[in-house]
This record gives structure tokens, C-alpha cells and sequence, in this order.
């Protein structure tokens, strides 16, 4: 309020300051100024402002001009160029005066206007409010005018600016006295506003946006994603990154989960302490990988048209309020440039139309559709989405309600549909494509519509598809009686079934299509009735049909029974007839119903997999007899333990394991006995293949070289005869064995090996596997001789023989198998009997096949 106006101001003595702080004199004096602070106007470095608002030059300084001023407005002129300079001082201060008179007209005339728009009335009665509302607020007429254009111009980023000011100041400053960094953090965001609105692409306004607002805020760079209709992402506009990284992201295809991806499908702010702990990529990631990171949905109206991504160098506490606040009002800055960006640069994009199609397009489509649709466009308020407007429906449009179009049309969606906000969610769906722009279908949604309070439900198809500023809705409503219709017509096709209704006091019977077909008649001949039922079956099946007709039209119940069909064309078909009989209101029978469904086909099964059975339980009998004869054969031959053998100073202890599979009856055989010369022989060996034929091919190789034995050749000797009984005498049959000769006296060992793992010497704490001599397997060749060595045992020496059933595994090689049997001998009790139970319990053999172990022991 100015308070040379007001009317109690008093005026004070002559030449002396009145109570308003004015001088008789009527000029403007000097304004008081606090301590410590700077009169209004002044700049800083200590320069002012003169009441045009442009800068004063300090005393002191300027050409012999303005000096003269200064000493004119001191006293009278001295001299003509005083005079002169004070005369354009006057115009000076004349033209200003006019100007801020017109400014101020101006002003008042843009508050009349801003109140004829919001209070609807006319110029003069706009005036007169503003009149009056100055009056009561006891300011000018121009402050006022100030006042209303303030409020009227105040947008989101003023808002934010003041609570983020407030907040970071920690006081609440009196109005008008900011302090220096308030002022300085308000231009930053204002250039930042300014730079934006004003920048000609998106590239210059993420430029705008770092320089201005986000570096004050610690961030190193930042990134305006632009969002297709595909559900692309194109880099419209990077800062702070190299152009490389912002090259290698400049396109993200649809469905690549990044931080601006999820930004923009759940249209929500992501806020990110580190991108390291997410594993999401983003552009930038290299440089910064643990920095933090912030995404934000760009758009206005309900509608996303990209997303602003940040970036700072380093982890990132959770954001104040007013740092959200504020960044999200940046966001919303970037809206505006992502319109134009979409519209001049859809053809370098991909799927991307050149010119977004407008609702009068979308209207030509719409009607050129055989589907129900409506076009529908945003509805506002306050600049916020709320609806729907269904702006038109085309002449395929069918309303769940049964409503006439024109009661449709013009409507707001939330309103002819309350329901679409409910359970099927249709609303949020076309929200969320308008925002997103990603179509969505889906099928068999239950749309409801509630007309006079009474919900009446449908099950359509639908299609969401955004089109420029509008959205296409199309939904195809099933029809569910002729959907059910033919949903039985088709499984009573695929069943074979039939059905028929009869009614007892008419004589009236229906039958449908597929009953004449199962009868092989043609539909132009009459039905059959049930009581002639017999006529048309065989005449085996006379007992079970009368049972079925009697339980049914005499006791009224509902009854079946199977039977077989003679048809015209002399083909028998299985046939299952169901009926149940109608009561009327009295209980008495009138209608019969039910169906024929033809069972040939599993009739035919069922008599096939029973002779399958038969067949089967007879084979499976055979193979258990042979498998059990083959067992006790070879576990007659080769028990699973056998009494201690009688030799002097030597024990000999043998283990057999047979196979786990009984179907794998394996060919493994081991032999120890005392010739008649005193010398002991030991063996094992194992025959090629499983079942009966390895098992009887063991026996004879068992036996041969125990008659073989009794010659008193040498091991080497017994292995060549053993290989032609192999190769001669058994049908080819191959084998691998390991034959030894104990001389009790020296304690020496002579043995040979034929193809087989060579025996395992252990003595003390040590285990070695003995040298591998020549010897192929038995069977290969006609002919072959054998190598022969002689050991030289030693008192509690223990001599291993086996078979690779003990130590063969799948995944290794035969060297590594053998290399863990030494480990777990020389670490097995020293009584020989626990040592071959250990090795058979730690034995890491995964064949299944049969193991066969032979230990010798000198006392």
C-alpha cells in the first residue's frame, strides 16, 4: 500500500519528514535499508538499479555527464550543460512514468480479462469487481491487478520452487526478502523452465535441464527417452554422456526390462540408490555403475510420452519430498518437446507413422470395421486425466445394455459404464494403452453394464489401440446360446452321441442328426420309438434291453445298457443308450429323453489291450521263469559267499555281488582251489554280455580251466588253452580273465592276464596295481600266447584279484577308478574278510554289472 496516498497520513513540518517518511518538498526519499542487507534493486558488487529497473552507475564513476547530473540535482545548474543534462534526466524520468503508467493499464486490463474467464461476466462488471475487491483488500487497484496475474500464472514449477525453497532455507523468510541462495536456486530452475519451453528439440532440452537444475543437484547426466506406440524406446535427447554410449542406446526394442522400461510400464517414479544392486541395464552403466539412479514418467493429460532418466556419480540416499517434487516437475517439462519430437520424427522410427492421425480419421476407420467400436478421447480436469469421452460409435456397435447408439455417443465411459472400472478392469486397460501407447487384446473379458441399478453382464473380445490423441476400442460380444449350440453339436460329433426325446402321449420324437447317423438312416425317415427298440439290436441283447425298458418307462427311473446295432446296411455297431424319463405335475410319465452314444471303437479296444494283457502276463511269466532259472544257475555256481579255503599259510577269502538289475544276470566267475601238486589256483574272469547265453559260457570257461589246471602248466600255458575252448567251443563267446599259481613253500606267484585289470599287491601302508602283461581276451583269436611274472609275496602281503564291475563308472576313466581302489586299500582293516567288504561298500561303480573280488593273504 502506498502511503502517500492513504488519507490519515499527516503531513509534517516544513522542510521536515512527514509520519509517511516524506518531505514537504514532495520528492521520494531515500528507502530505509536494515543492516546488513542491500536496498531493494541493488546488484550485486554493490551496483543499483535505477526505478526503470536498469543498472545505476556507482559514484564515482561515468563520463563528465553524469556528473553534471549529480551536481545539478544539488542546486541550480552552474552551467549550460548542466542545465542540458538535467533537462534529459527530466524527459527521462517523464518517459519512464508513462511507460510504467501504460504497463500498469496494461496489467489491470489483463486482471479484468483473467476474471471475466473465471467468474463469467462481462468487461464492466469485471472492472467493477476488481474495483472493489481492492478496496477491500485496501491495496491499489494496480496491486491487486498484480495479484490476480500472479495466481492466474502460477504453475507447478512455482509451487515446487517455493516448498523446496522454504525447506532448504529452514526458515520461513517474510515475503519479498529471499535470501541470496533462494534466489539463486529459483533461477536455476526458472532458466532451466526457460531453456526448455524454449528449446527447439529434445537434445537442447536435456542440455537445459543439466546445466540449470540437475547439477546443482549433483547429477553428471541425463537422458529424455522418447516412447513408441511398439513399446520402443528412442533416445531423443542425452547429456553428461560420451557419444559413443549415447549411440550404442539411441534405439531399445520392446520388451528389454531397463530402468526407463520399468519407469514406463508401471508409470511410476523409479528411484534407485545404486544400479548395481537392480542388474537392470541403462545407458551410462559403464561409467557409473554404482551411481544412482532416477526415472521419471514425462507426460501431461494422463498420457506418457517418455521418460527422464538421471544419473548421479554415486550411491544416492532416498530423495526429500522436495527434491522429488521438483525433479518431477522437470519431467513434466519434457512432455511438451516429446509431442513435437513424436510428430517429426515418426518416420526415422520404427512402425512409426510420420503424421499422428487425428479423431476424425480414427471416426473413418472405426466405421469401416465390422466390429463393434467406439472412439474414445481424454477427458480433462485441471489438467489431469479423470475419463473417457466416447466421442463416437460406429454402426456395427452393439451396447451390452441393449441401448440405442445416440444414448452412447457423447457420454463419458465411466459413465455409460460404471462397471468397466469394476472387475474386468477395462477402464484401467485403456488408461494405461493411452499412457503407454502398447495395444492390448485379450479374450472373453466380462463386460457388465448397469441400466436402472440392474447389472446385466456379456463376454466379448477386446482391443485397446491408441491412435495419435485418441483411442480405438473394439469388442467382438459372443453370442453364448449359439456358442453353446455349437459347442455340443461339436462334442456330440466327436463322442458319437446322439440325442433323442420322446413323448408317450403324443407320439411325437425328436431326433437330431447325428442319431440317424448312428442308426445309418436317413433323416427323412421316421425315428425309431424305444419299445422298438428290440427289433433293431441282436438278438443276444434282448434280456439287457428289456431290463433297460422296463426300469425306465414302468419303474420311471433312469437306466442304461449296451447292446449291439444291426443297421439297414448290415454293419453291427457297440452302441450305450442313457434315457430318464419326464414326470408332468400329477407324476405321471409323458416324456422320455436321453442319448445313444456309439462304443464300437472302445469296445474294439477294450477286447484288444485284454488280449494284450493275456499276451503279456504269459511273456512276463516266461521272462521271470528264465530269469529265475538263469539266477539259481549262476548263484549255484557262483555263490555270494563261499567257505574259507584250506591252504597252508595262505587265506583266501572271496566276495560276489551279482547284478542289482535282475535282467543283467552278468557272466562273472572267480575259482580258488588246491591242486593235487600242493600249488593253489586263483582266478577270475568275466564273459562278455548278459544273460542265460553268459552265464552258460561262464560255466564251461570255469570248468575248462579247472580240468586244464590239473596238466600243471604254468598260467601263461592254462590262458592259451582257455582261449581255444573260447574261440572253439563255445559259440565265439569272449571273455577276459586273470589266472594266478601259488607256490606255498617260496611263497611266489606265477600269474598271467588275459585282456583283465591287472590283481592289486597290498603290504603295510601301501597299495600298487601289478605291472600289465601281455595278454589278449580270450575268444578274440584262434590263436594267442600270454605273458607270464612271477611275485614275490611276503608274510601278511594281501593279493586282490577282481572284476571291473568294482571300480567301472561312466564318467571316468579306468585309470582314475583304479587310482581310488589303491586309496581305499590301503586304508581297509588288515583282516582280510572286512578288507573285501570295505572295498565292496566304497566301490563308486555305477554299471550295475556284476563284481567279482578274490583276496589272498600269506600267514
Amino acid at each position: 500500500m502506498d502511503p502517500l496516498n492513504h488519507p490519515d497520513s499527516p503531513p509534517g513540518p516544513a522542510g521536515e519528514p512527514s509520519a509517511s517518511g516524506t518531505a514537504d518538498s514532495g520528492t521520494s526519499p531515500e528507502p530505509r535499508t536494515p543492516p546488513g542487507r542491500k536496498a531493494p534493486g541493488a546488484l550485486p558488487g554493490g551496483a543499483e538499479t535505477d526505478p526503470a529497473g536498469e543498472p545505476a552507475r556507482e559514484p564515482g564513476t561515468g563520463d563528465a555527464h553524469s556528473a553534471d547530473v549529480s551536481r545539478a540535482d544539488a542546486g541550480p545548474p552552474a552551467t549550460t550543460v548542466g542545465r542540458l543534462a538535467a533537462t534529459v534526466e527530466r524527459l527521462r524520468r517523464e518517459v519512464r512514468a508513462a511507460q510504467a503508467e501504460a504497463d500498469g493499464r496494461a496489467l489491470v486490463e489483463l486482471a479484468k480479462g483473467i476474471l471475466v474467464e473465471r467468474l463469467g461476466c462481462g468487461p464492466a462488471q469485471a472492472a467493477r469487481q476488481l474495483t472493489e475487491l481492492a478496496e477491500q483488500a485496501r491495496v491499489t487497484p494496480l496491486a491487486f491487478a498484480v495479484e490476480v496475474i500472479n495466481q492466474a500464472a502460477r504453475d507447478r514449477l512455482s509451487d515446487v520452487t517455493g516448498a523446496f525453497l522454504a525447506v532448504a532455507n529452514g526458515t520461513d523468510a517474510p515475503e519479498g526478502e529471499a535470501s541470496g541462495a533462494e534466489a539463486t536456486s529459483a533461477v536455476q530452475l526458472r532458466e532451466a523452465e526457460s531453456g526448455a519451453l524454449a528449446a527447439s528439440d529434445a537434445q537442447a532440452v536435456a542440455d537445459s535441464l543439466l546445466q540449470h537444475a540437475l547439477a546443482p543437484l549433483g547429477a553428471v547426466a541425463v537422458a529424455v527417452w522418447a516412447a513408441r506406440s511398439d513399446g520402443s524406446l528412442t533416445l531423443a535427447g542425452s547429456a553428461g554422456f560420451t557419444p559413443a554410449e549415447s549411440g550404442r542406446w539411441r534405439y531399445v526394442p520392446p520388451g528389454v526390462v531397463t530402468v526407463a522400461r520399468n519407469c514406463l510400464t508401471e508409470r511410476a517414479g523409479q528411484w534407485i540408490g545404486s544400479l548395481s544392486r537392480t542388474g537392470l541395464p541403462s545407458i551410462g552403466q559403464h561409467h557409473h555403475p554404482d551411481g544412482g539412479r532416477a526415472a521419471l514418467p514425462a507426460g501431461t493429460g494422463g498420457r506418457v510420452n517418455g521418460v527422464l532418466e538421471i544419473v548421479w556419480p554415486g550411491p544416492q540416499p532416498q530423495q526429500t519430498p522436495q527434491i522429488v517434487r521438483q525433479v518431477e516437475a522437470l519431467a513434466e517439462l519434457c512432455a511438451h518437446t516429446l509431442e513435437s519430437y513424436a510428430l517429426t520424427h515418426g518416420a526415422d522410427a520404427v512402425h512409426e507413422p510420420r503424421v499422428l492421425p487425428d479423431a476424425t480419421e480414427l471416426v473413418a476407420l472405426a466405421d469401416g470395421l465390422h466390429d463393434p467400436a467406439l472412439v474414445l478421447v481424454p477427458h480433462l480436469d485441471r489438467g489431469q486425466l479423470v475419463d473417457f469421452r466416447i466421442h463416437h460409435v460406429n454402426s456395427q456397435f452393439l451396447d451390452p445394455a441393449g441401448r440405442p447408439r445416440g444414448l452412447v455417443s457423447g457420454a463419458l465411459l465411466l459413465e455409460a459404464y460404471p462397471m468397466a472400472a469394476g472387475e474386468s478392469e477395462l477402464f484401467n486397460r485403456v488408461e494405461r494403452v493411452y499412457a503407454t501407447g502398447e495395444p492390448f487384446r485379450a479374450e472373453r473379458i466380462n463386460l457388465t453394464a448397469l441400466v436402472d441399478e440392474v447389472q446385466l453382464a456379456a463376454v466379448a473380445d477386446i482391443s485397446v489401440s491408441r491412435h495419435g490423441n485418441s483411442v480405438l476400442l473394439i469388442w467382438r460380444i459372443e453370442d453364448e446360446t449359439a456358442r453353446l449350440a455349437s459347442l455340443l453339436q461339436h462334442a456330440q460329433r466327436m463322442g458319437r452321441i446322439g440325442g433323442f426325446e420322446e413323448n408317450l402321449l403324443t407320439g411325437e420324437i425328436t431326433w437330431n442328426g447325428q442319431l440317424f447317423s448312428l442308426y445309418g438312416r436317413s433323416t427323412s425317415s421316421p425315428p425309431v420309438p424305444l419299445e422298438e427298440l428290440p427289433l433293431h439290436a441282436h438278438p443276444d441283447d434282448a434280456v439287457a434291453i428289456g431290463r433297460f425298458l422296463r426300469t425306465v418307462l414302468h419303474h420311471r427311473r433312469p437306466a442304461s445298457a449296451a447292446f449291439r446295432l444291426q443297421r439297414p446296411d448290415e454293419v453291427t455297431r457297440h452302441i450305450r443308450v442313457v434315457a430318464e424319463p419326464v414326470l408332468d405335475a400329477d407324476g405321471g410319465l409323458f416324456v422320455v429323453r436321453g442319448a445313444y452314444q456309439d462304443i464300437s471303437a472302445q469296445h474294439w479296444t477294450e477286447v484288444a489291450l485284454a488280449a494284450t494283457r493275456d499276451q503279456l502276463a504269459h511273456t512276463e511269466q516266461q521272462a521271470t521263469e528264465r530269469n529265475r532259472l538263469t539266477l539259481q544257475l549262476q548263484h549255484a555256481i557262483m555263490p555270494p559267499t563261499q567257505a574259507p579255503l584250506q591252504a597252508p599259510g595262505l587265506d583266501v577269502a572271496v566276495r560276489y555281488r551279482p547284478a542289482e538289475t535282475e535282467q543283467l544276470v552278468g557272466g562273472d566267475w572267480y575259482d580258488a582251489v588246491v591242486l593235487p601238486s600242493g600249488l593253489v589256483l586263483v582266478c577270475v574272469g568275466d564273459v562278455a554280455g548278459h544273460g542265460i547265453e553268459a552265464a552258460t559260457s561262464m560255466v564251461v570257461l570255469r570248468n575248462a580251466l579247472r580240468g586244464l589246471a590239473v596238466t600243471g602248466a604254468g598260467p601263461g600255458q592254462l590262458l592259451s588253452w582257455l582261449n581255444i575252448v573260447a574261440h572253439h567251443l563255445t559259440g565265439a563267446v569272449t571273455a577276459t580273465a586273470v589266472c594266478g599259481l601259488y607256490d606255498p613253500g617260496p611263497r611266489t606267484l606265477r600269474w598271467a592276464r588275459a585282456g583283465h585289470l591287472p590283481p592289486v599287491l597290498v603290504r603295510g601302508p601301501e597299495a600298487v596295481a601289478l605291472p600289465l602283461l601281455k595278454g589278449m581276451l580270450l575268444g578274440a583269436v584262434p590263436e594267442a600266447r600270454y605273458e607270464e611274472d612271477e611275485v614275490q609275496l611276503a608274510e601278511d602281503d594281501t593279493l586282490l584279484m577282481y572284476t571291473d564291475g568294482l571300480i567301472e563308472r561312466r564318467d571316468r576313466s579306468v585309470e582314475e577308478s583304479l587310482a581310488h581302489l589303491l586309496d581305499t586299500a590301503r586304508t581297509a582293516p588288515a583282516k582280510l574278510d572286512q578288507k573285501l567288504d570295505r572295498l565292496l561298500t566304497y566301490s563308486r561303480s555305477d554299471t550295475d554289472d556284476d563284481t567279482c573280488i578274490v583276496g589272498i593273504r600269506v600267514s
